[in-house]
């Protein structure tokens, strides 16, 4: 089985996959401060949760934003694996993407992971909004050729920025939305500020790089932690796709075993 690792800035995804199937998937903090013999420990936990052993695992993709916990996880697949993890970062990998910026050593390896997953299933012209601590916005050609795309600051961080910088505001629910965009207590109103505000966001950019691809319509899909909150306020985004990563990790793995 495979193992597959996605470490964001602030959680990490991890997928156990049989072939194509994944078979279990969990959701964890990302802890920059963990040792591989800590962050074994986590993961034999929910191993032993899914009814799971680490001897089942015969292989590792690691993709990661978070250069410091690269070595960690390598550590831990060695150890406590038996297994040479791969890197999805690493010089001699083969994504199958062309990648078309001014450097592409210098794009994250989620964005391309992602591209990989979104292209291999739909196989058109795509804008992939990802929404984890930053909305990332990666463009794919009809070719499957990776063009760039947007960053943006995502809703959690800039929340908490907002909380930590304001002396009366407070941490709201935003699971919902209020019932008008024009809040009438200070909870309606950040709930309008950052449902609203965002989704307006989100569709203000789809449309700016939508036009640049014409006259192809590119289809719109969104990934991420938070797209599931978001997403319902941006009527541009035609799908949601919670395990893209985790299924573009799982693509390369496969291409290049």
């Amino acid at each position: 089985m495979l193992l597959a690792v996605d470490v964001g800035n602030s959680h990490m995804v991890i997928g156990l996959f049989d072939n194509k199937n994944l078979l279990c998937d969990w959701r964890i903090q990302t802890s920059r401060g963990a040792t591989a013999d800590e962050l074994a420990g986590r993961l034999l936990g929910l191993f032993q949760l899914a009814n799971r052993c680490f001897a089942e695992v015969t292989g590792v993709i690691i993709g990661s934003v978070v250069p410091p916990m690269e070595s960690v996880w390598g550590q831990l697949a060695k150890k406590y694996l038996n297994r040479q993890p791969l890197f999805v970062s690493g010089a001699a990998i083969d994504t199958g993407m062309p990648i078309r910026t001014d450097n592409p050593h210098e794009v994250g390896a989620d964005r391309i992971i992602n591209a990989v997953a979104a292209y291999s299933r739909y196989k058109k012209e795509l804008i992939i909004v990802d929404f984890g601590t930053a909305i990332t916005f990666d463009c794919v050609s009809a070719k499957g050729e990776y063009l760039g795309g947007a960053i943006a600051p995502g809703l959690r961080i800039s929340f908490d920025a907002l909380i930590s910088k304001t002396s009366k505001l407070a941490r709201i629910d935003i699971s919902s939305p209020p019932a008008k965009a024009i809040g009438t207590s200070t909870e309606t109103a950040l709930q309008s500020g950052l449902l609203y505000g965002f989704g307006g966001m989100v569709e203000g950019l789809v449309s700016r790089i939508s036009r640049e691809f014409l006259p192809e319509i590119p289809k719109v899909i969104a990934t991420g932690g938070m797209a599931g909150v978001i997403a319902p306020f941006a009527p541009s985004i035609e799908a949601v796709e919670p395990m893209l990563t985790l299924e573009g990790l799982q693509i390369i793995y496969a291409r290049n075993s």
